[in-house]
């Protein structure tokens, strides 16, 4: 029998890139595969696409510099950005935005214009940000991390949402229920994820060393 987990180790797991990624990839898939011949819509997928990997890519770098090479702060005690903060603001609000235009009028864009829009995408960012203050509450990173992460992966959320051309074709209804079911069931039994095991492996790789540095070499360093 599957034991559920406390709540703070069981929410942090939301912002794994093993759940959050897949979803992302899938909801952008659909709002291509919609466009039928709209360019405008195809093009804001392919933007969208592109800053998520953008911000990616920053936070995978922001770790890889310090565990690999010691590049941190240790005045704000900063080591890389969040990357489950990261993660979390970057996917749900945009995933809430297009449920929320899928459903709507035929003519509405998922940006935060409609009430509901506003409404959902405020809640996608509020839980985006327990979720980053959950990293805090298990340990994993320090305030300027969570911070950090979150800004960056908002960023990238709130541009691609902003920058969002009206979405025509209906999404099934089922679609977002069944992503969020998968979202909070798969924490309870899916393995813990590897990613971080991965980047330390990649930063020991371009970097030569044996040992990633870690928190306490970088107080030691002076700031």
């Amino acid at each position: 029998m599957v034991s559920f987990p406390p709540f703070w180790p069981w929410l942090t797991r939301l912002g794994e890139a093993q759940f959050l990624l897949p979803l992302a990839l899938l909801g952008l898939f659909w709002a291509w595969r919609s466009a039928g011949a709209r360019a405008a819509q195809r093009a804001w997928v392919a933007r969208s696409l592109l800053l998520l990997a953008a911000v990616i890519a920053v936070t995978t770098a922001s770790k890889l510099a310090f565990m690999g090479w010691g590049w941190g702060w240790a005045r704000f005690d900063f080591t890389g950005f969040s990357g489950h903060a990261m993660f979390a603001a970057a996917v749900l609000p945009l995933l809430t935005g297009l449920a929320l235009a899928a459903h709507g009028p035929a003519h509405e864009s998922i940006r935060p214009g409609a009430w509901r829009a506003r409404a959902g995408i405020a809640l996608a960012y509020s839980l985006a940000a327990l979720i980053a203050y959950s990293r805090l509450k298990v340990g994993a990173h320090s305030v300027s991390e969570l911070v950090t992460g979150f800004l960056l992966g908002a960023a990238a959320s709130g541009l691609s949402l902003w920058l969002a051309p009206p979405l025509r074709r209906p999404l099934p209804r089922s679609l977002p229920l069944a992503a969020l079911a998968v979202l909070l069931l798969l924490p309870v039994a899916a393995p813990l994820s590897r990613s971080h095991d991965w980047v330390i492996h990649w930063a020991l790789q371009l970097s030569g060393r044996s040992q990633p540095f870690d928190r306490l070499e970088l107080q030691r360093e002076p700031t």
